[in-house]
């Protein structure tokens, strides 16, 4: 008998250890970029309300003490109650908003594609500070302590004091398209120009640089001492960060298409989407499949787990919710239109948006209805 899908199911149970609160305050929810959400959902989820960016969704949202932050193409950045879906405020920034916020302490960041950090008051809008970097802010920012961590297109990392001004920068050779993650006192990054790379957040010092031979766009997930990442030629992969090596590659052995969505992981599995149009659930030790579930559109959605769930969107206009021992399809909605934002996922509410601007919220159908 294979007790496998048996274990998996028990382990599932213990996986919320990464996520401090039920809310959901940065991209893929905290610091360790693991994409594991501290709240579950409904069996029967039901969209509890709509809001709608005229300019279009790419960003994903951050929540934080019931308030949900987005922003969209047209530089609008809202905050809406979760609860309701009413707007408690906007904001119009310089240019379009890709960059997912990040809420620490009171304040939202977030980046445009002028190269701005925005930092808001997050109760009424009010600008504190901005930054300027001189290339585009795609990636979301990253906060360890008091310091604020972003990539610019620019090909540089900046950390940011509490004012805004430069503490330090460091150079790479690419864009920086992914949100930075945080190991050990340490931001692990990568980019576009094939290396992944371990800074101490103290000083700016890049103490190694893994070459991993391909373009990333996706945001590190650390596992243990290991960063999960896919890349653009076809590989998720995990990166030994004490050992300074790569652990394992997994590649899809038919369909050879880049891996953009950012992986969600656990210490007993790691879920990441395809543009060959699969989830993949594979082994974090090994790298080798548990399942792999055919959405019949690409995936650059980035995955949440949720309890016993995984949740994401797909470029066909899907959202999914999966089995995470199975693969078995347990939730579905037609958003009808493109999906490229990642769900957030906070007191039992999940919120993602669409191509076209509409900001869903899904929770547990109203017992009055």
């Amino acid at each position: 008998m294979n007790w496998k899908p048996f274990l998996l199911i028990v382990l599932l149970l213990t996986w919320n250890l990464c996520a401090q609160s039920s809310d959901w305050p940065c991209f893929r929810g905290n610091p360790l970029q693991t994409g594991v959400s501290g709240t579950t959902l409904a069996d029967d989820l039901q969209p509890v309300w709509s809001y709608q960016l005229e300019g279009g969704l790419e960003s994903s949202a951050a929540i934080s003490e019931n308030t949900v932050y987005i922003g969209s193409l047209d530089g609008k950045f809202v905050a809406l109650n979760l609860e309701t879906g009413k707007e408690n405020w906007n904001y119009q920034a310089g240019d379009e908003i890709k960059s997912s916020p990040a809420v620490d302490h009171g304040t939202v960041f977030f980046g445009d594609e002028k190269g701005t950090l925005h930092a808001l008051d997050a109760e009424s809008g009010q600008k504190k500070f901005t930054f300027q970097a001189d290339a585009a802010i795609t990636a979301s920012p990253a906060i360890y302590e008091d310091r604020i961590l972003v990539g610019s297109y620019d090909q540089n990392l900046y950390c940011l004091k509490p004012d805004g001004s430069l503490q330090w920068k460091v150079e790479t050779a690419g864009y920086i398209n992914g949100t930075p993650a945080v190991w050990n006192g340490n931001v692990v990054v990568a980019g576009c120009d094939g290396f992944l790379r371990i800074i101490q957040i103290s000083d700016g010092t890049e103490t190694h640089k893994i070459k991993i031979g391909n373009y990333v766009g996706a945001s590190p997930a650390i596992s243990g001492d290991h960063a999960i990442i896919g890349t653009f030629g076809n590989q998720v992969m995990s990166v030994d960060l004490k050992r300074y090596r790569i652990s394992w590659q997994y590649e899809n052995p038919r369909d050879h298409f880049p891996f953009y969505s950012s992986a969600a992981v656990t210490d007993h599995a790691v879920f990441i989407g395809g543009r060959d149009k699969l989830l993949h659930a594979l082994d974090p030790e090994t790298g080798k499949a548990h399942w792999t579930f055919n959405a019949k559109s690409r995936i650059d959605s980035s995955p949440v787990i949720s309890g016993e769930k995984v949740y994401f969107g797909t470029t066909g206009g899907l959202l999914f919710g999966l089995a995470a021992n199975s693969g078995k399809v347990v939730w579905q909605y037609d958003a009808t239109d493109s999906v490229l934002s990642s769900p957030a996922i906070a007191n039992g509410k999940l919120v993602i948006g669409t191509k076209n601007g509409t900001l869903f919220c899904f929770g547990e159908r109203s017992k009055a209805s």
